[in-house]
């Protein structure tokens, strides 16, 4: 037997000996590598290993295992963080965190058909997880050590599993039951960190290999787990990990005394030996060509060429049916071959439970064998409630049907071509967390307060708090003996809601106000065999969404009021006052796993429908929340972090007002809330996705950023705060139409946009700063003209002057020029003629005097003191006009306060009217009277617009 050596390169550090992983995809394109002291995934390159490699750090420690479907499109891996996280492979993007454990993670594996996956570790258990929709499939409890081995027999039948104590167990996947139970056949590992129990099934199936307790290999048969035989040569050390061809002609063996050796099967013997600096702690075989990837516990890998001797037979050739069908979809094979005896895999997922529950009886020394009476009464059980397994048959029986059942066959194939279509999301309750066995979850939370509640000897404990104290007195818990699972909360009260239960399949909506003139005011209503999917409350109704499509609408005293009929199935929904906005779906998923979602949003007193459109999500994405803001503006936030608000801009637009991805790559965002200007989350450290009950969640508030590109100004924020201030002055506008048009009092919202103009202002002159230190001056000039205030465009010429560019202050000093001409024209006019008409009918005393040229001058006019005219700026945005601001509206500040000289020179110069500046002891006026402007003659009093500014937006 020859005997090689071979140098590795390095892949993850380590200080001290640890367990590391290495796999192939399925075309051998990509090599993965993992080590349980470093948190990081490596994608290699086999072809270019010198390359860098493209590094995936979610978890926060080690990574103890991976695991890749059958089909090398999805990447699972285990870490010592207690959590299994899932990866689109070849890409590497994070998709979801599957499951958690409580204690650090040993192995994983995928099934055939990549439906299931297996892990377990240190905890109590083995889990079966469902990767369609990350539920837990089944729970399969009996080893008393750390599990450090998984692996589903090719077959599909069964799972084999191994613990550090070196007991083997054989479970019976369809019905979960312990079918092989062997104590201490295998090393005891329980104190060796870098070296774990393993075990292989053949490429056919028909046989399993554990690590012996004599330096050895040790073969078992599939159904009897019988001894076979072992495989025993020159280890002088216990074997640590082992690894089957792919055509199961050969197996490459590792032992803790640093070797690797190459067997043959049939032989039984070493046929070839390597020899490492440390203990390969992980090997796995090309999937094509003669090569074996190797990893030792120090984290350095490398590739062993030419592993098999020319001589003999390719390790990839004359690879078994089973293997090359284990894709994920091509499950049947089309040829009638029958010199092997594989077995079928006819049986559809719906058909689970047919014929091949006998195989839950434990198996004779024979492979084939009748069903039992006992096995048939099995067959009506919910074992197989998410079919997620093929039906198995023995091989023999399998060999008999495979001619007869391949038409069948290939339907079942299109069957399982379509069901890998993207799943449409499920419904769901904003402010809702899953449910955890054991521990007290969230029914609701939201700016107002909420809801919690926690099972226990068959019913649930239910709390309600609110966040202000003081809104009232403390709501008395309630015993839920229905079994909410959804629930909503408002000023009012709160509904409550759970899926079908019982013999009928009833479904149960509950409402509780938390005042009432009456003392029974509680009231329930109950759908036979119509699921409720989402609740959401309002100002005077209860709303539920359902599983037949259904709308209903109810009276905050339950009067049962609409029952509509929604296009397509619920997501979520959500209520704001007379406001209900609910979430559906309008098509199947797109290929890319974009869902195509539409809202509508109602007002329940009016009985419109105020609102419809296409909900936006990020590509590849879900909705996690969805919701009004404070000031009952649309929301949502999907699972890539980004939030959109609803705004009426360019006909009724998302704007993207936040993204994680520019916040802290370890934190996720549980959205609650938000306001006009920050979004208010609980913040869960990664891989955590939404918030426990105990300790007590605290509330972040995070500001709102745009995605903006890279600036070549270098000045994204205050490009932020620019488009920010716009929208909130957009907003603040169309409020302001609002309350106007219904009589309402605005003028809390004339103080905050005058403020909001003012902050722009200085945003804009930093802006223009930044643009002037970039040589960007185009852009200065665009923005100089939207300056609002005189003080501002003077202090736009200050800066520029400061900073040396004499032709770009002339041209502001150009647009100062224009925007003047164009107030005079816009204002002086119209102005004079509303205070005309004014004087004439308000009681207004005028005295007419003659001047030397024979025409008449009006003098200041004298008006009682509880008549207020405001004083008119020396600059007015010309945009206003445009926004729904009326002429009449105007600012008055002291920065705004006209300079009589220049507006003197330039009537005289525009032969416009003779300009006179009465004499302050001329003026009739109180502490509140204000400048009069009146047939081109100005009057004004400086120290009165000390001590009022008025709103540009104020009639």
């Amino acid at each position: 037997m020859k005997i090689r050596t071979m140098k590795l390169r390095e892949a993850h550090k380590a200080k001290k000996p640890s367990f590391c992983s290495i796999l192939w995809d399925l075309h051998g394109l990509h090599l993965v590598t993992a080590s349980s002291s470093d948190p990081a995934i490596s994608i290699h390159d086999p072809l270019l290993l010198s390359n860098t490699p493209e590094i995936l750090r979610h978890h926060r420690d080690g990574v103890t295992a991976l695991a890749i479907s059958p089909n090398s499109t999805c990447l699972a891996s285990a870490s010592i963080d207690h959590s299994v996280k899932l990866y689109k492979f070849p890409s590497g993007e994070f998709q979801t965190n599957v499951t958690r454990f409580t204690l650090p993670i040993r192995a994983l594996a995928f099934n055939k058909l990549g439906s299931i996956l297996a892990a377990a570790g240190d905890d109590e258990g083995i889990k079966l997880i469902n990767t369609i929709d990350g539920s837990i499939w089944r729970l399969l409890k009996g080893h008393k050590g750390s599990v450090t081995g998984l692996a589903f027999d090719p077959n599909g039948a069964y799972l084999a599993s191994i613990d550090s104590i070196g007991t083997l167990v054989i479970w019976e996947l369809q019905s979960g039951n312990v079918l092989h139970n062997l104590i201490r056949v295998a090393p005891d590992t329980v104190s060796v960190l870098s070296t774990m129990n393993v075990l292989g099934w053949s490429p056919d199936g028909e046989t399993l290999a554990i690590p012996g307790l004599r330096n050895d290999v040790v073969l078992y048969d599939r159904d009897t787990a019988e001894k076979l035989f072992s495989l025993r040569g020159d280890h002088v050390e216990p074997i640590c990990f082992l690894s089957w061809s792919p055509n199961g002609k050969y197996m490459a063996t590792s032992g803790r005394d640093r070797q690797v050796l190459i067997w043959d099967i049939d032989r039984r013997q070493d046929i070839i030996r390597q020899k490492f600096d440390d203990e390969i702690c992980c090997m796995a075989w090309k999937p094509t060509g003669n090569t074996l990837a190797v990893i030792d516990v120090m984290g350095k890998y490398g590739m062993w060429e030419s592993v098999v001797p020319s001589s003999m037979k390719s390790p990839t050739e004359g690879i078994p049916n089973s293997q090359k069908n284990s894709n994920g979809l091509l499950l049947f094979d089309d040829g009638d071959k029958e010199e092997e005896e594989e077995p079928s895999t006819t049986g559809s997922l719906s058909d689970l439970g047919e014929d091949s529950l006998g195989e839950s009886e434990p198996p004779s020394r024979k492979r084939i064998r009748k069903q039992s009476n006992n096995d048939k009464d099995l067959e009506n059980n919910d074992n197989n409630d998410f079919g997620l397994l093929t039906k198995i048959e023995p091989p023999k029986k399998a060999k008999n049907a495979h001619k007869g059942n391949s038409a069948k066959g290939n339907n079942e194939l299109r069957s399982m071509m379509s069901s890998t279509k993207p799943k449409m999301q499920d419904a769901f309750q904003p402010g809702a967390t899953p449910v955890q066995p054991g521990k007290r979850r969230f029914l609701c939370y939201n700016m107002l307060g909420s809801i919690t509640t926690i099972e226990h000897d068959g019913y649930s404990h239910i709390e309600i708090d609110f966040h202000d104290t003081s809104l009232g007195p403390r709501v008395p818990s309630m015993t839920d003996y229905f079994g909410f699972t959804m629930a909503s909360l408002n000023e009012n009260g709160s509904v409550f809601a759970n899926p079908c239960k019982g013999e009928k399949n009833m479904s149960t909506l509950m409402y509780r106000p938390f005042s009432s003139w009456a003392i029974n005011s509680e009231w329930s209503m109950r759908f036979e065999g119509e699921e409720v999917k989402v609740v959401a409350l309002g100002t005077a109704w209860v709303a539920a969404v359902t599983s037949l499509n259904f709308l209903r609408i109810f009276s905050g005293s339950g009067l049962q009021r609409h029952v509509l009929s929604l296009d397509g199935p619920v997501v979520t929904a959500s209520g704001f006052k007379d406001e209900l906005v609910v979430v559906t779906h309008v098509a199947d998923c797109l290929p890319s796993c974009e869902q195509m979602l539409e809202f509508r949003v109602f007002n329940i007193s009016n009985g419109t429908q105020s609102l419809r459109g296409r909900l936006p999500l990020t590509p590849g994405s879900n909705l996690t929340w969805f919701g009004f803001s404070e000031v009952g503006q649309l929301s949502s936030y999907d699972t890539k972090g980004v939030l959109r608000v609803f705004t009426s801009q360019y006909g009724g637009s998302w704007l993207p007002l936040f993204s994680a991805s520019k916040e802290k790559p370890d934190e996720n965002y549980w959205v609650v809330g938000l306001n006009t200007s920050k979004l208010f989350c609980i913040v869960c450290r990664t891989p955590d996705l939404f918030p426990q009950v105990i300790p007590k969640p605290v509330l972040t508030l995070l500001n709102f950023s745009f995605p903006l590109g890279s600036s070549d100004l270098g000045a994204e924020a205050l490009e932020n705060e620019f488009i920010l201030n716009n929208m909130h002055l957009s907003q603040i506008q169309k409020r302001m139409e609002e309350m106007a048009g219904a009589g309402s009092d605005t003028t809390t919202l004339d103080d905050d946009a005058f403020n909001l103009e003012v902050a722009q202002d200085r945003c804009i002159l930093r802006l223009i700063a930044s643009c002037c230190n970039a040589d960007k001056l185009v852009r200065a000039t665009e923005l100089v003209k939207l300056l609002s205030l005189d003080k501002s465009m003077k202090g736009a010429i200050q800066l520029v002057t400061a900073l040396k560019l004499p032709n770009l202050a002339e041209r502001f000093n150009s647009i100062v020029e224009e925007r003047l001409n164009e107030t005079k024209e816009n204002l002086h006019f119209p102005l004079l003629k509303s205070i005309n008409n004014a004087s004439s009918t308000g009681g207004v005393a005028v005295s007419k005097t003659s001047t030397p040229g024979g025409r008449s001058e009006t003098s200041e006019p004298i008006l009682p003191s509880s008549s207020v005219t405001q004083t008119v700026p020396l600059f007015i945005k010309r945009a206003k006009s445009t926004e729904g601001v009326k002429l009449g509206k105007v600012k008055t500040c002291q920065s705004q306060t006209a300079d009589l000289e220049d507006i003197r020179e330039v009537k005289k110069a525009e032969g416009a009217g003779e300009v006179k500046m009465a004499p302050p002891q001329s003026l009739t006026t109180s502490s509140s009277s204000e400048s009069i402007i009146n047939q081109g003659k100005v009057n004004t009093a400086e120290e009165l617009n000390q001590k009022q500014s008025k709103n540009p937006f104020k009639k």
